[in-house]
């Protein structure tokens, strides 16, 4: 059976997206891009713009499942909330599409892909490109994501296991 999945990571400026399928251990590449907010609007008006960006991109991919990258704790406490309601944001469009949403953390998401923990941006964006060669020159935020979905296709069985108990 192949599961389309849809990987995310969240920020406020600009949310990167990938799509994935998945049969059995087989990943392919389906497309991957970011979704962006304009700096100087209103919170509230660039939380609209992530939102219905999210799900037009969710009603052309019809993906089966999401998954997005848990937040890290930063130094700015403004920033921090502002990254954090971005996610929330991220969260909602999928769950309300029905969509299962797996979450993972930055460690879990970079030891899946490239199997250190502690990688680095470009280190994510190399393997990610190995494991799907057809997704061409990934940007950073767009090779984050498609590593989410990665990150999620190993895991799933073992989360929806969970969630179900």
């Amino acid at each position: 059976m192949t599961i389309r999945i849809l990987g995310l990571d969240p920020g406020l400026r600009i949310t990167g997206w990938g799509i994935i399928e998945c049969e059995g251990s087989r990943l392919s590449h389906i497309d991957h891009g970011i979704v962006q907010s304009k700096d100087g609007e209103d919170l509230p008006i660039r939380l609209v713009s992530l939102y219905t960006q999210l799900i037009d991109i969710i009603q052309q991919y019809t993906p089966d499942e999401a998954a997005v990258e848990e937040t890290f704790v930063n130094k700015n406490p403004l920033s921090a909330l502002k990254l954090g309601i971005a996610r929330g944001v991220v969260l909602l469009a999928p769950a309300q599409a029905g969509l299962i949403v797996g979450e993972y953390s930055a460690n879990k998401v970079k030891k899946s892909v490239v199997g250190v923990g502690h990688a680095d941006k470009n280190q994510v964006a190399m393997m990610v490109s190995r494991l799907l060669p057809k997704s061409g020159g990934v940007v950073k935020d767009a090779a984050d994501a498609l590593a989410v979905a990665i990150c999620h296709a190993h895991h799933r069985t073992f989360f929806q296991k969970v969630r179900m108990a």
